[in-house]
Parts: C-alpha cells; sequence; structure tokens
C-alpha cells in the first residue's frame, strides 16, 4: 500500500563480491530453459513484428527497416497517421527508405511516383498498429492466422508513465534473445554493474500450464556498487517474439521493459540478424512523478542508454547461442 511506502527508495545493499556471489549454474537448469522457450515459440503472432519505435516514425521522411527478409516502409500523413508498405516502388522498383514524404504520401526519387494510403497498382499497404510507444507492422505468411492488432503484454498508465526506445541489432535469431531472457539467473553474474543480490523467487514447470509460465525475480536495480532499489519482477512471453518484465513489488511497481525480437535480412554471410528493439516504460503512484514527465525529453536518451549497455553484454549471450546451435 501506498502509505506504508518509504519515502527514499534506495537500500544499502548487503552484497558479496563477483567471486563471492553463491553460483546460479545449478538453478539454471537448461530443460527449464528449452521448455519455456518452446512454449513462447508456439503462441500465436498474428502475423505482427515490431518495426520501430513510435517517435522513429515521422511525417517528414520515410523509415525502412527488412523484416524477415522483407523490405518495409514507413511514414506519417498529416494527421500523424502511421502507415506502411512494400520498400520498393512499383515502377522501377527504387528504395522508398529514404523517400520525401509530400501531402501525407511517399514519393519516390527516381519519377515522382506519389505513394499514398490508397496504394497503387501492384503496391498495397500492410496493416499497421501504433500503441503509442512502438510501430507495429502485420506481414501475414503461409499457415499463419492473422489477428487485428497485435498481442500487447501489460502496460502502465500511458499519462504516468515516461516510454524509451532503443534498438540494437544482433547476429542471432529472434529466438536466442528470448533465451537469454528467460534465464535471469545469470543477472548478477553477466551485469553486475546492474544488478544485484539476484534471487529467482519462482521459475516454470517444463509443463507448466500458461497461467504459471512466468518467471518471478527478486533483484536489486544497483545505482552505485553498494546502493540500489530492490524489487520483485515477473517475467512472461505473450508472443512468439517478445518477453516482458514487469515490476510488480517495490519502487516503479506497474513499470515495464518489453523486449521485441524481429528478425531482419540475413548478413553477407548469411547469418541470420535480428534487431532487438527494447521498450522500457517506467511508471510510479509517486506523487512527484508528474514533474519527471516534464523532462521525459531529456530521460529517454539516459533510459535508452542504460538498455544498449546491457544489451552490449546480452547480444554476446544471444549470438554465442546461435554460433554453437548453427555448429550443431
Amino acid at each position: 500500500m501506498n502509505e506504508h511506502r518509504p519515502v527514499n527508495p534506495l537500500r544499502l545493499l548487503d552484497r558479496p563480491r563477483w567471486a563471492e556471489q553463491v553460483p546460479s549454474w545449478a538453478d539454471a537448469k537448461p530443460g527449464i530453459i528449452r521448455a519455456a522457450l518452446a512454449r513462447a515459440l508456439a503462441r500465436p503472432s498474428g502475423g505482427w513484428y515490431v518495426l520501430a519505435g513510435s517517435r522513429e516514425v515521422r511525417a517528414d521522411r520515410a523509415f525502412g527497416r527488412v523484416i524477415g527478409g522483407r523490405e518495409v516502409v514507413a511514414w506519417r500523413d498529416g494527421a500523424g497517421t502511421l502507415h506502411a508498405g512494400p520498400g520498393a516502388c512499383p515502377h522501377l522498383g527504387a528504395a522508398l527508405c529514404d523517400a520525401p514524404v509530400h501531402d501525407g504520401r511517399l514519393v519516390c526519387r527516381w519519377h515522382g511516383l506519389a505513394l499514398g494510403p490508397e496504394g497503387h497498382r501492384g503496391w498495397r499497404t500492410f496493416p499497421v498498429h501504433d500503441d503509442g510507444v512502438l510501430a507495429w507492422v502485420r506481414l501475414e505468411s503461409a499457415g499463419e492466422a492473422v489477428t487485428d492488432a497485435p498481442v500487447l503484454g501489460p502496460r502502465p498508465d500511458p499519462e504516468r508513465s515516461v516510454a524509451a526506445v532503443a534498438t540494437m541489432i544482433g547476429r542471432c535469431e529472434p529466438e536466442d534473445v528470448l533465451a537469454n531472457r528467460l534465464d535471469p539467473w545469470h543477472g548478477a553474474w553477466f551485469h553486475p554493474y546492474s544488478f544485484a543480490n539476484l534471487r529467482v523467487l519462482s521459475a516454470p514447470a517444463v509443463d507448466c500450464p500458461d497461467t504459471e509460465d512466468r518467471f518471478l525475480v527478486e533483484v536489486a536495480f544497483t545505482l552505485v556498487p553498494r546502493v540500489g532499489v530492490p524489487v520483485i519482477a515477473e517475467f512472461t512471453c505473450p508472443d512468439p517474439r517478445t518477453i516482458t518484465m514487469e515490476i510488480v513489488d517495490g519502487e516503479g511497481a506497474g513499470s515495464v521493459v518489453e523486449t521485441h525480437a524481429t528478425p531482419l535480412r540475413p548478413d553477407e554471410h548469411g547469418r541470420p540478424r535480428t534487431a532487438v528493439i527494447e521498450a522500457t516504460v517506467a511508471h510510479s503512484d509517486r506523487p512527484g512523478f508528474v514533474h519527471t514527465r516534464k523532462v521525459a525529453g531529456a530521460l529517454r536518451p539516459l533510459m535508452a542508454l542504460a538498455a544498449r549497455r546491457l544489451w552490449r553484454d546480452d547480444l554476446d549471450y544471444a549470438e554465442r547461442r546461435y554460433a554453437l546451435r548453427a555448429a550443431r
């Protein structure tokens, strides 16, 4: 309850030296991680992929990304409405990723063909979804049922939260990104600069039902080596390319970190590439948090920087996992 919440959320941490931590390898059973990943990959996506952060798609220029080998271009019209379509001009195949936007339409730089939401012969727009934090596009594939909107996990009230999006690229597949986050035991060992006193309170059984498919983790987010903010976080996978961490108890309860894995075009050696598009949505019910929203423009780059710092290490994990699987 709020009336019992301490004024200062910071705590002096009683943390051992890195090498003196209790080893977590015996609890991090490969079978548990594999089973959780298999359940996540079996969930329907409705054909939806995260394209970018909502703020990255603007009304003054196109935004291009290759998703699963398919060129996609996105833009906004004068009213700010999101649109997306194939990334090649239907006339002679010019790339549209750098097309200017004029009067709400993409204008091909080769011959001036204007393309709008109504489409053109041989060129039809894709369904899109803008949730205010992320821009999504629906790309249909054989055998996959489509839905009108993507499956979203928990989100705090947008009027009482600040969101930031960071994108990192790795040479791996989406499943390797999910597998990294479905191994919460590595946190304090691999990221001692960010996490301390990590303890997995519960992990899903190998054959657990959907209602129990979550990891519950007690951890302290560190600010300096001996000072941090203890919380309890829950990890769940709402779709086969997303894992969500929600703070369910402690300071910032209701805040979420959504990690979305979007497959890209393979690199020049044929190795898969995946965009890790991570949305951090910070929330607090403290009265003073309303003032934090006033400086959101300054906070967002710092929030994105923290996400990139973690993923510099976590992409090593994901890329190593892919390399081992490919070698087999």
